[in-house]
């Protein structure tokens, strides 16, 4: 795939497509982060405003306008993918301890942990009174279900942390349960709500792929990331003892004392040896062979969408796929 010399620009202009319905997502979210309890909608405001790329709600925009109107439905959709994809993210910088997410302190080191895992039960259970709202069994079935995968892919994800003989087939269930199978589900679902079936297995293999592929760049992006740019800090998935991709290859690529020093640092969960590990993982070849991975993805993606009828929205999820590989946050 070509590379993108202007990825914010572009990334612009896929938003643009959907950029009604997008912004009426934004003032949905911000209505139904209303509380009579104070602390939750500071600690939720505090979280979504921090901005982001909103790509799972965008997902289910651009899925609906690919197969004809963009609904009320398809915009309470895509307001549910966000609130339990915020959901998590507060659940996971508690269970990681983390201090810095899109560049500015995690909601769980500005309010606290008990705070936090509250009120991401909070937005999990405001997603689901919105899917009641849009009253599709199917569509609650499959949101159902997916939060179900992605709790038990977190913590398959926990059980793996500090084992350096994980493997390349334990990261993929890991990375496909608790990232991807949201993406596909924020299409699938924007496709049953259309009332287009044919085309919900395909927009949800798109979603999977496209999905995978952004979580193994997201990966390599620990280990070749600017913080200034990606909004957390280097070496985070270390300290937190995951073995993610980069470092499998490299254990897998590398010499022996190469791979003990990788197995060593996951084990005791530290970034001690970071800049070791960072030029390990470079000069292996893992980093190269992760996005090649994460490519073949990418083009899995796109190809699933292939039979389409062509619209600006099917455009920018072929480019969205090319985007996932070339993005630096």
């Amino acid at each position: 795939m070509p590379a993108i010399p202007n990825f914010r620009y572009v990334m612009q202009q896929v938003r643009a497509v959907v950029e009604d319905e997008f912004r009426q997502v934004n003032d949905l979210i911000i209505e139904q982060l209303h509380s009579k309890v104070d602390m939750v909608e500071n600690i939720g405001h505090y979280i979504v405003d921090a901005g982001g790329k909103r790509l799972r709600p965008m997902l289910s925009l651009l899925s609906a306008s690919a197969l004809g109107d963009v609904t009320q439905n398809h915009i309470k959709l895509a307001a549910v993918i966000e609130f339990i994809h915020t959901a998590t993210l507060l659940h996971d910088d508690v269970v990681d301890i983390s201090s810095l997410r899109r560049g500015r302190p995690t909601a769980n080191a500005e309010f606290g942990n008990a705070p936090s895992v509250l009120v991401g039960d909070f937005l999990y259970s405001r997603a689901f009174q919105i899917l009641v709202d849009i009253g599709d069994m199917p569509v609650m079935k499959l949101l159902s279900n997916t939060t179900n995968v992605v709790a038990e892919g977190e913590v398959l994800q926990l059980t793996r942390a500090g084992q350096a003989d994980t493997s390349e087939a334990t990261y993929f269930d890991v990375i496909t349960s608790k990232t991807a199978v949201l993406f596909a589900a924020a299409c699938e679902g924007a496709a049953r709500i259309s009332g287009d079936i044919t085309s919900a297995e395909k927009l949800s293999e798109y979603g999977l792929n496209l999905g995978i592929a952004f979580q193994v760049v997201d990966d390599a992006l620990d280990y070749e990331g600017d913080p200034e740019e990606t909004g957390k800090n280097v070496g985070d998935d270390l300290s937190e003892g995951k073995p993610t991709l980069p470092l499998i290859y490299a254990m897998r690529m590398g010499s022996e004392a190469q791979r003990k020093i990788i197995e060593q640092a996951i084990s005791n969960k530290s970034a001690d040896q970071l800049a070791e590990i960072v030029a390990i993982v470079k000069d292996t070849g893992a980093m190269e062979a992760c996005h090649k991975v994460a490519a073949d993805y990418a083009e899995k993606a796109t190809a699933a969408i292939a039979d389409l009828a062509d619209s600006p929205a099917k455009v920018a999820m072929q480019r969205l796929a090319t985007l996932s590989l070339q993005r630096k946050s």
